[in-house]
């Protein structure tokens, strides 16, 4: 089997569950090619990156930028089969969502049929939007099966029409939580299309955390990774930051980058919080895991952006509670089904900065607890979140169910 990986850019700091997902299936046995929409925009990559075999074909993000590579992709398009059905398919899609976005997919479609080198399988698109929408242009095209993996954004922001069509076309689709399961089936023309597998964790790949300190009169240091966007609830976390009381020693920081970055720091500053936050910007897995190991607490207060935009289950806190760090995040999409309330973690109602502002205050206030939270929380994430579930799962959809498992 040899499968094409459609991602919308790649390697991108932010989805290390994807890289670690391709990693452990090269080791399985398969044979990937990675087609990326974009090229990489961060100056760093993650150690798994460098271990990842498969190549990589980039196609135009703009069409306009390589405009002989397009025309001669539309040629040879023109002379395949699937032509004829991929440029309909596409002209409707066209009428109903009349964007450059949507021109731009066909033209990548045509470049990618065009480009791919032989003996490819199947394609399999990460993200039901933009990269599933290429990937089932190209599979029409070239008349090869397709299949996909839904993540988050791509579940809630994608219209139901274009969901509804993407699940009738492909073969099957794995999506990481219970609610965006429940919802895609509830679209999907046979709900036996989808399924769940969450993406878990190599815990082969991190260090054995430390004991948790809980030495009273120490400054706490809480951490947060996540990029600055609206839906990691960043606003509300300065909020409650802010209304602790003065007479807890603690700080804040934070690793990750984002369109954001900028306003959040201006509002700390408004907040007079400058003194107690430390900005670190987008880093490496290994520097995200040294930070979580020397942290106290975890937060990530996710909540839906206006655009209906939210996480399903965000791989940091999956990560956090490995290195045996106590958790603060809300009740959104998948994360109650990592964090069970004041068993392995602490949750409140998504924008409730007030609430917020309580649990981190009781974890600072009350180090027993925190220990408590951080062992349960190590334990439940060690033994229900390994990522070797979800890789047999894929191995077995891949047509790999008789390779021996990756170590």
């Amino acid at each position: 089997m040899a499968v094409a990986f459609v991602l919308k850019g790649y390697p991108r700091l932010s989805e290390t569950f994807i890289a670690q997902e391709i990693r452990a299936l090269e080791l399985r046995g398969l044979d990937i090619q990675i087609v990326s929409l974009r090229h990489p925009t961060d100056a760093d990559t993650h150690p798994i990156h460098r271990e990842i075999q498969a190549p990589v074909l980039y196609l135009p993000e703009y069409l306009h930028h390589e405009p002989l590579r397009v025309a001669r992709a539309l040629i040879h398009a023109r002379a395949l089969p699937g032509f004829a059905a991929a440029f309909a398919t596409w002209r409707t899609d066209l009428r109903r969502d009349f964007t450059r976005n949507r021109s731009r997919r066909f033209g990548q479609a045509c470049v990618l049929a065009c480009e791919l080198p032989p003996g490819i399988d199947r394609l399999h698109a990460h993200f039901l939007h933009t990269p599933a929408s290429v990937a089932r242009y190209a599979a029409t095209l070239l008349g090869l099966p397709w299949s996909g993996s839904a993540h988050a954004k791509d579940i809630w922001t994608t219209p139901a029409w274009d969901i509804q069509e993407k699940l009738a076309s492909l073969d099957w689709l794995v999506t990481c939580t219970q609610t965006g399961a429940d919802f895609l089936q509830s679209l999907a023309p046979d709900p036996a299309t989808v399924s769940l597998v969450h993406h878990g964790l190599d815990f082969s790949r991190f260090t054995a955390p430390n004991p948790h300190d809980a030495t009273p009169g120490k400054t706490r240091t809480i951490l947060s990774v996540g990029r600055a966007v609206t839906k990691k609830g960043y606003a509300d976390c300065l909020e409650a930051l802010a209304s602790l009381p003065p007479h807890l020693e603690w700080r804040f920081r934070h690793i990750g980058g984002g369109p954001l970055l900028g306003a959040l720091r201006d509002h700390a500053r408004r907040l007079g919080l400058e003194h107690r936050i430390e900005w670190l910007g987008a880093q490496p897995q290994e520097v995200v895991l040294s930070q979580m190991r020397r942290a106290d607490i975890f937060v990530l207060p996710c909540k839906q952006a206006p655009d209906g935009d939210r996480d399903g289950l965000p791989n940091v806190l999956m990560e956090a509670q490995s290195q045996r760090v106590a958790v603060v995040s809300t009740r959104m999409s998948g994360i109650p089904e990592l964090i069970l309330d004041g068993e392995t973690g602490l949750l409140v109602t998504p924008g409730d900065t007030n609430a917020l502002s309580g649990a981190l205050r009781t974890l600072l206030e009350d180090p027993a607890l925190r220990v408590r939270l951080a062992q349960a929380g190590f334990d439940r994430v060690r033994s229900r979140f390994s990522m070797k579930d979800g890789i047999d799962s894929l191995s077995n959809n891949f047509g790999l169910h008789s390779r021996p498992a990756a170590a």
